[in-house]
């Protein structure tokens, strides 16, 4: 859920205004430090974006994990139904990670009866493929139950 460009643009804009601030001090310190400044503010929107993966039998999205075994099906949601399922349609108990900007979004049910989130609702800009990746991990694992 990497930041859109436009975020990142927007975040270099950090750059000259730090290097007004120091502008009147020493304007080669100015250049350094608003380039520091920039390149800080676009890397840490970089590194710190949340990371959506299935892999090894679980679903991650940014720090939470899920094993796939506990996971009913994966519908993947674009357009209208999306902007339902982020909005008015989502169940406050549900576990989300959302993006704005993003406009897919994927909503997988939560059949561990332990689990208090009934459904883990995830923007992606790819949400046929992750609803996919969900799918065939579940395949894929073995129909053992899950603890």
């Amino acid at each position: 859920m990497s930041p859109s460009l436009w975020v990142l643009v927007a975040a270099a804009v950090c750059a000259p205004m730090a290097a007004l601030v120091i502008a009147p001090i020493d304007t080669t310190l100015a250049l350094g430090v608003g380039a520091v400044v920039g390149i800080g503010v676009v890397a840490l929107l970089v590194v710190g974006a949340p990371v959506v993966e299935v892999r090894d039998g679980t679903l991650r999205a940014g720090r939470a994990h899920i094993e796939v075994c506990h996971l009913g099906d994966a519908v993947a949601l674009t357009g209208e139904r999306a902007r339902h399922a982020r909005g008015s349609g989502l169940d406050p108990r549900a576990w989300h990670i959302i993006r704005g900007g993003i406009d897919g979004v994927v909503t997988v049910a939560v059949l561990d009866p332990d689990d208090p989130a009934p459904t883990w609702v995830i923007s992606t800009r790819t949400p046929d493929r992750l609803a996919a990746a969900v799918r065939s991990a579940q395949r894929a694992t073995p129909r053992t139950p899950c603890r």
